[in-house]
């Protein structure tokens, strides 16, 4: 458990916030510049007092998948409205989990296209689209990953000048049973840690033997994990590859990211 440590003391300074989750009035006041809301679904957007609230209180990033409908600036855009002036949005393809048999058969590109150039200062969540979104151009919005760092500096060798930023599971512990109840689930979908996983282990803190060698390690691979002076350290180095700005999600609740 932490006694003294904010998220401040890590070097993030942006939050992810998943409101199907948390009450999102509970993250007023939260030791960070930025808030990012994720879309999960039309049910759980909030709605434009909340969002407003949010955006007095941080820099305010809104993620708005370009099929969806209400957010398709090729369709339905009827949901821009709730968004508050100066929310930045986050153009995604959007999870097939959120979307309806029909708008997960619109085209991607085209409606990004749209989308910048109704909002150029929108971020591009590249997530299983990474050549589509970077040809959209903007903030490049990555996913932490084993190759994450290598990856980066590739990209910023090659001539890449625009800005960076990664979205990234934060467990503040260095408890491992904490650790693996806050992030074993999520790691163990990740391809690589799935086919070395034994059939039928256990992901969350009953992981034993190898199972449980195999997700703690994938959880420093795919989420930031430790204290904060650990977190910090990642975070650097992130910054060292290439990364302009680290959105933190937290894993364990708003709780853990309090001084």
């Amino acid at each position: 458990m932490l006694t003294e440590a904010s998220l401040g003391a890590t070097g993030i300074d942006a939050i992810a916030l998943k409101p199907a989750e948390v009450d999102l009035s509970d993250a007023l006041g939260l030791d960070a510049e930025a808030a990012v809301i994720d879309y999960e679904g039309r049910d759980h957007l909030p709605d434009a007092e909340t969002l407003s609230a949010l955006a007095d209180a941080y820099d305010l990033y809104v993620t708005t998948p370009v099929r969806v409908d209400g957010f398709d600036p090729l369709g339905d855009d009827s949901l821009f409205d709730r968004l508050p002036d100066g929310a930045t949005r986050v153009l995604v393809a959007g999870n097939g989990a959120y979307l309806t048999e029909s708008e997960s058969r619109r085209a991607i590109a085209p409606r990004l296209q749209a989308a910048r150039e109704a909002a150029p200062d929108a971020w591009v969540g590249t997530e299983g689209i990474e050549r589509v979104a970077l040809a959209a151009g903007g903030t490049q919005f990555e996913l932490l990953s084993r190759g994450t760092e290598s990856e980066i500096r590739a990209l910023r060798k090659a001539g890449f000048d625009g800005d960076i930023a990664l979205y990234a599971p934060t467990v503040l512990t260095e408890d491992p049973d904490e650790t693996l109840d806050a992030v074993g689930g999520y790691v163990s979908r990740r391809g690589p840690v799935r086919r070395a996983l034994p059939d039928d282990a256990a992901t969350d803190a009953a992981a034993e033997g190898r199972a449980r060698e195999v997700l703690l390690k994938a959880a420093t691979d795919y989420a930031l994990v430790g204290d904060a002076e650990t977190v910090a350290d990642r975070v650097a180095d992130l910054e060292a590859a290439g990364v302009d700005r680290v959105v933190a999600y937290p894993a364990r609740g708003l709780d853990a990211f309090r001084p």
